[in-house]
């Protein structure tokens, strides 16, 4: 549910929430927050089923989530259903080009050709002179 907030934020909200509201009246404030929260959900979609109602029948299916720009992207642009606007856009193209693997291969490959030379090569004698 948040996902920044760590263990030790966690322990030192719930040891705040006890030193100001007290360990008697703490349960009680907890059943009224849950109790707004439901409320609020509840509102919340009751409101989303009268938008969808008053979208008509063909957007019975229609998700809110689909609007947050990250999932509309991929869903139009990066997934089987955008896939000639994809094309259009170049989108493969770029993450070819982005891509080092093909780079990082051929490096590690000349690499290992210049040491296998290296171990071929003839060793010199420093004192031979």
């Amino acid at each position: 549910m948040f996902p920044d907030v760590g263990p030790l934020e966690l322990v030192t909200l719930v040891i705040l929430a006890v030193l100001l509201f007290g360990p008697d009246k703490l349960p009680q404030l907890i059943q009224n927050v849950a109790g707004f929260l439901r409320k609020v959900r509840e509102l919340s979609e009751s409101a989303k089923d009268e938008v969808r109602s008053e979208l008509g029948p063909e957007f019975k299916d229609f998700e809110f989530e689909d609007l947050h720009p990250k999932t509309f992207v991929r869903k139009h642009l990066l997934d089987g259903d955008g896939l000639e606007l994809r094309r259009d856009l170049g989108i493969d193209e770029i993450r070819g080009a982005l891509d080092p693997t093909k780079e990082l291969t051929e490096t590690a490959e000349a690499v290992r050709e210049g040491a296998d030379h290296a171990v071929e090569a003839p060793a010199v004698d420093p004192d031979a002179t």
